[in-house]
């Protein structure tokens, strides 16, 4: 990997000629462009002798929704219709711009037929699912306005909460926050054989925030480039694309929330209002081996949760609400992003550091039901370390601020096909990969004096950490690896800023299968996967959807 060293000269020269508008990255000769994926000309066909189980129509198209009483607001929506299959493998979430509830079987074979009608290019990533880099959503596979492109994949995951979204390099985080989202849920027969909540005590919950102006219209980058910094945080919570954020259920149900993460950069911590735990018994790729219960939930961008909501001890006509709680990481504000080199923020987004209500519960009429959560869930064999053909030398990614202020990994951004040697796997090998979130600026001189120093380094420097632009640059970034489920070794916090780690320790989920994971500042984890069955071109990025919109994504190759 190259490193690129940053002295006082070569920074101030550097930053004019980015200021200017000159400054080219260098290039990496580590790095390949493998055109042999590209999509002949991104619209395919569908193949005859393919026999889906479930044939969808998906289009995504502007849309117009009556999120707030008596105003329409401009979204964009996908919308869908069956072709082959049942009913039940559709749900429609109405009064929402978002798009419909897939429900599949493990083993499934299905076809969706996706026509972009937005104005825009556009692809859609089916979020968590085991398929093909032909079936991905690969951002070199977007098609324009009017197209269709084919998806043909049989369902290979476990049961779980998955979702899908849209994919085009640098429009993701725009598309998505118009609108275009939905879950895609999938059931299998261990899932089957438990008594756990089904129909109307099986609840998606799609958490988002997002801003509106005076029209009731959606606000996005209203502060420009320190949105995209920091990634977009809104003013105001949606539930499953609603303002109204109140779930009408049954006195002594037992109920399965599926919490969604769907918000462009924000994570939550989240918790009960009364104090009881929260209980969680799966997370991205399906079920825990056991039920977990938290003081509180730590649920970054991407990231899925079924949470256990039992109504047993709760009377008639009360209330309970699910809250965000303090976390320290409003890091943005007194220093260059705020007032200072990018302008003064007009943002009254919900700060990070005040508790702020996400989810209430009103319990109406007695709809008590017989589910039931056992204390053994599902049994599963977790990978091996010692399985792992670089056991004892890790790849390592690191996830960081680059030194002409681009979001990078390993000091790299996207640049379409590219593939660098490191990022290249062999299909039927397990391998441990760590990432980091580490510094994101190297001085080659010792001198604590000057820009580098007091005066840029230095506490209370252009880079420092009391109000700098070093607290920018400290930023959490939701990690997803596209394609397949890992499994957490460790969680290093040793780094990590003492306050904030207090503030969320035990609201991490380390077990079962995940494909996206929350990276504190200074935070170092291990991640061990397999990659088998496909071949081929597939993602790793930051899922705070403006810092992946601005390059801070990669591919790796199966070989």
């Amino acid at each position: 990997m190259m490193k690129k060293n940053v002295n006082r000269r070569n920074f101030i020269q550097t930053a004019s000629l980015a200021a200017a508008g000159f400054y080219v990255m260098p290039f990496f000769a580590s790095c390949k462009s493998d055109t042999s994926t590209r999509h002949p000309e991104t619209v395919n066909k569908m193949d005859k002798d393919f026999i889906a189980d479930l044939d969808l129509q998906l289009t995504a198209l502007p849309s117009q929704t009556s999120i707030y009483p008596n105003s329409s607001t401009k979204t964009y929506s996908y919308k869908a219709s069956i072709i082959k299959g049942s009913e039940d493998n559709l749900q429609n979430i109405e009064g929402s711009y978002l798009g419909p509830v897939i429900r599949v079987k493990k083993g499934d074979k299905v076809r969706v037929r996706y026509e972009n009608q937005i104005p825009a290019e556009s692809i859609v990533h089916w979020h968590g699912l085991h398929v093909s880099h032909e079936n991905d959503g690969h951002p070199e596979h977007v098609i324009s306005e009017g197209e269709t492109y084919y998806y043909e994949f049989e369902v290979m995951n476990r049961a779980g909460t998955y979702w899908f979204h849209p994919h085009p390099h640098k429009h993701t985080g725009e598309q998505v926050y118009k609108g275009l989202a939905g879950l895609f849920i999938v059931s299998d027969k261990e899932e089957g054989k438990l008594n756990l909540p089904q129909g109307e005590y099986d609840i998606p919950v799609v958490i988002q925030d997002r801003t509106f102006n005076d029209n009731k219209q959606l606000q996005y980058l209203g502060d420009g480039e320190m949105d995209r910094m920091q990634g977009f945080l809104g003013e105001q919570i949606l539930i499953n694309g609603k303002i109204d954020n109140t779930l009408n259920l049954g006195a002594n149900g037992k109920y399965r929330l599926r919490l969604l993460n769907g918000s462009n950069s924000r994570a939550y911590k989240l918790a009960w209002d009364n104090g009881e735990p929260i209980t969680v018994f799966g997370v991205d790729g399906g079920l825990l081996e056991a039920p977990k219960k938290l003081p509180y939930l730590i649920l970054g961008p991407a990231q899925r949760v079924d949470v256990w909501l039992d109504l047993s001890q709760q009377s008639e006509n009360s209330r309970i609400k699910l809250v965000h709680l303090p976390i320290p990481l409003d890091m943005m504000g007194g220093g260059m992003m705020n007032g200072g080199m990018m302008g003064n923020s007009s943002s009254n987004h919900l700060p990070y550091d005040t508790q702020f209500d996400i989810l209430e519960i009103k319990v109406g009429a007695f709809a008590e039901n017989n589910a039931q959560l056992p204390g053994e869930l599902s049994s599963f064999n977790t990978l091996a370390a010692t399985d792992a053909i670089n056991k004892d030398n890790p790849r390592t990614f690191t996830f960081a601020m680059g030194g002409m202020m681009e979001w990078t990994i390993n000091g790299r951004t996207y640049n379409g096909t590219e593939v660098a040697e490191e990022e290249t796997v062999k299909l039927d090998t397990t391998e441990i990969w760590r990432i980091n979130n580490g510094n994101q600026f190297s001085s080659d001189s010792d001198d604590d004096s000057g820009m580098m120093g007091g005066g840029m380094h230095g506490n209370g420097g252009m880079m420092g950490g009391q109000g700098g632009m070093g607290n920018m640059m400290q930023m959490p970034h939701p990690v997803h690896i596209h394609q397949l489920q890992f499994n957490i070794l460790n969680r290093d916090a040793d780094k990590v800023d003492d306050k904030l780690w207090e503030a969320t320790k035990d609201g991490f989920i380390n077990e079962g299968w995940q494909d996206s994971v929350y990276l504190l500042p200074g935070m170092q984890m291990d991640l061990i996967m397999r990659f088998e069955d496909y071949k081929g071109l597939f993602l790793y990025h930051c899922h705070n959807l403006e810092h992946e919109d601005m390059g801070m994504m990669r591919n790796f190759k199966i070989v």
